[in-house]
């Protein structure tokens, strides 16, 4: 039997001499705390005693385990919901539709019925689960992996009758140090209490740095043995807008990051202002400033940041989120929702971007030596009409009430790839109007501008389009030629390189000879130091994540057109990436 299941428990660790010893990690909630560790790692559930008691009666033991697993759920996200949020909440909801997924539940049925006790069909089939995630190398699907072992784990608690760890009575001032913050270990957190966040794994958007971000508590995630270079009852400094993390301080450290703390706090104040203002620069120039999202919850949040549309709607997540494709009524439902929300501003949905990092199991798709430059995104959708017109047909009719969807293609390449869509198109609007279905005839159509061959051609797409938006994770990675996960060469990865300024300006200039509107959906959009060069090159849209928007919205705002444009002369001039980062934080307003 295996012995790996892990349950949550705090404990000691063994003396270690640090003295203002530094580690680094990802910073993914902003702020500056300072307190004492609490350390919180994982005790073993061993179920190696646990003996095979016959089919009908594990059956039986696996039923009644998730029935309580998930009444113990819904109460946890009620109490997140009051505590926190919904869109927090959901997170944990989302384990009980795991768990209701039926060829989830037949595989450790049929574990049992091979002869497993029902500990081990749920550690077999849930193991299995997040190794494929995991393998899938997406943030997203390794934040899927990480939802199965924690669910995983609590339903294993269940099964052997291990309590749970109690956070609810730490004293003021504590930073908690895990290997992941799990949704259901913020269930009685007091948040008054909690310092600061450090964990091992997650990144900027796992659910740790979401759940910090919502609790409002500044962390560091991804921080390598952390647990074991840390002591319970350690004084620890986080510093959630650099990622550092600083043991046993001296004192003239926790005077300097106390004095940050005060600043960081008097700056995250002055940005409310933002919040429901319109996006002007110091000239007066409006701009759009619009969120991206993955699902309709997070278009809820869009429209409570101060978002004026959507700029990017990741339709990948709806398959990714079932064992079949979704049909055209459950995509039109999700895309006639944030419609609804968004009601009255522009909805930019991305059609399906497959393949690459992003495999789903159910379509079936074929292994390839270099996915990245293989049959994803729009070439399989192309490739795969009888999947692609369903999504086009909901596009359209989710269209039809507020008139607000704007329908976007990913990874195009040629001229070919946007005549093929609108034949298809043409095809769907023929289809509705037969069947006697409301559609928005005139539904714009763009691209999504991420590779090389679309930026050397853009004046070629321009004229097939009606947008475009510039993805510029996409575009570093391949113009570049670097894999941005590889650390050997990740410093080559920076929109910062002249190639990539140069790619971009480039587009932004042939969507203006064109006519046509143009913006920006990648992290850049966002980056303090490359907004005033957008603002002089003239894009017309900047969409960032929804926690954002209003230091966007203030950034723009320190900028007019004479200033923004004399730095952009000085920035053209640089011949490498590191000059250029220089020469703009200079120049960075204070």
């Amino acid at each position: 039997m295996k012995t790996k299941i892990m349950k949550t428990k705090i404990i000691d660790s063994s003396s270690i001499v640090k003295g203002n010893r530094t580690l680094t990690g990802i910073a993914v909630s902003e702020g500056v705390g300072l307190g004492n560790a609490v350390c919180v790692r994982a005790a073993s559930l061993d179920y190696s005693g646990v003996t095979f008691s016959g089919g009908d009666a594990e059956r039986l033991r696996l039923r009644a385990a998730i029935g309580e697993f998930e009444q113990r759920t819904a109460a946890m996200a009620a109490h997140i919901e009051k505590s926190v949020g919904q869109k927090e909440a959901e997170i944990i909801t989302g384990q009980i539709a795991m768990l209701a997924d039926p060829c989830m539940r037949a595989q450790m049925e049929k574990a049992i019925d091979s002869g497993k006790c029902c500990e081990a069909a749920v550690d077999s089939v849930c193991t299995a689960y997040a190794d494929m995630f995991d393998g899938i190398g997406d943030e997203l699907m390794c934040q899927r992996a990480s939802d199965v072992r924690d669910l995983m784990s609590r339903l294993m608690s269940i099964l052997l009758g291990v309590d749970n760890g109690d956070l609810s009575a730490l004293p003021p001032g504590s930073v908690l140090v895990a290997r992941d913050l799990t949704p259901s270990m913020t269930v009685g957190l007091d948040r008054k209490n909690i310092a600061a966040i450090v964990t091992e794994t997650g990144g900027k958007t796992s659910h740790s740095a979401i759940l910090s971000r919502a609790l409002g508590i500044p962390a560091v995630l991804s921080v390598p043995g952390a647990l074991d270079l840390i002591n319970n009852g350690d004084e620890i400094i986080v510093d959630g807008c650099e990622g550092v993390v600083i043991i046993s301080p001296d004192e003239s450290n926790k005077r300097a990051y106390l004095e940050r703390r005060q600043e960081y706090l008097a700056h995250k104040d002055s940005l409310n202002v933002y919040k429901n203002r319109a996006t002007v620069d110091a000239d007066g120039k409006r701009y759009h400033l619009y969120a991206n999202i993955g699902s309709v919850t997070e278009a809820e949040a869009a429209s409570v940041s101060g978002a004026e549309g959507i700029g990017l709607f990741r339709t990948e997540f709806l398959f990714m989120d079932s064992t079949t494709a979704p049909d055209e009524e459950k995509q039109l439902n999700a895309y006639s929702s944030v419609s609804r929300i968004m009601s009255g501003r522009e909805v930019i949905i991305r059609t399906l971007d497959v393949g690459g990092d992003k495999d789903i199991e159910y379509l079936s798709m074929e292994r390839e030596d270099n996915p990245f430059l293989g049959n994803r995104a729009i070439r399989y959708c192309l490739s795969h009409p009888e999947i692609f017109k369903i999504q086009l047909r909901a596009l359209l009719r989710a269209g039809a009430r507020e008139q607000n969807i704007r329908i976007m293609l990913p990874m195009v390449t040629c001229v070919d790839e946007i005549r093929a869509t609108r034949e298809l198109l043409a095809q769907c609007k023929q289809e509705l109007s037969k069947e006697g279905k409301p559609y928005d005839e005139n539904i714009a159509l763009g691209i999504m501008v991420e590779t090389p061959a679309a930026a050397l051609t853009a004046d070629l797409l321009a004229d097939e389009s009606d947008f475009f938006s510039i993805g510029t994770n996409d575009l570093t990675q391949y113009i570049m030629a670097v894999d941005r996960g590889n650390i050997q060469v990740e410093k080559l990865y920076s929109p910062l390189q002249p190639a990539v300024l140069r790619a971009i300006r480039s587009v932004i200039q042939a969507a203006k000879r064109a006519g046509i509107p143009v913006g920006m959906c990648g992290e850049a959009a966002a980056d303090p130091l490359l907004i005033p060069l957008l603002m002089a090159w003239g894009l017309d849209e900047f969409s960032v994540s929804s926690i954002s928007v209003t230091a966007t919205r203030a950034n723009i705002s320190r900028w007019g057109n004479e200033a923004a444009c004399g730095l952009e002369q000085k920035v053209m001039n640089c011949r490498q990436a590191t000059d250029v980062a220089t020469c703009l934080r200079s120049h960075a307003p204070n």
